[in-house]
């Protein structure tokens, strides 16, 4: 694949465009300031935001149900950190458990 100087161009603008929005939250957040009610609206979002795309991945799969398995590893993995238990432990125990779910023919 050659790259033509159109390519270059186009990666180098977008690269300097992604580093400038990334650079901006933190250089403008000194002075932009928000009412409690709306900081606390994006606390809420962001949380909502993560939680809408661990269920997505966790019970689709190319657009249609993953399964049994994935989401009860992802439920055993939620209740393992909800407790407070090391980041190793709550992977590998969501990983064992979907892994045993598949072993015994569960989908």
């Amino acid at each position: 694949m050659d790259i033509t100087p159109a390519l270059l161009i186009s990666m180098v603008v977008l690269a300097v465009g992604t580093f400038a929005l990334r650079m901006s939250g933190p250089l403008l957040r000194s002075r932009i300031s928000f009412p409690p009610k709306v900081d606390k609206m994006m606390e809420v979002s962001a949380v909502v935001l993560l939680a809408s795309l661990v269920l997505t991945t966790a019970l689709t799969e190319g657009g249609v149900s993953a399964g049994i398995a994935r989401p009860a590893g992802v439920v055993v993995a939620g209740v393992m950190a909800w407790r407070k238990l090391p980041f190793i432990v709550v992977v590998l125990s969501a990983a064992a458990v979907t892994s045993l779910l598949r072993l015994f023919g569960v989908p």
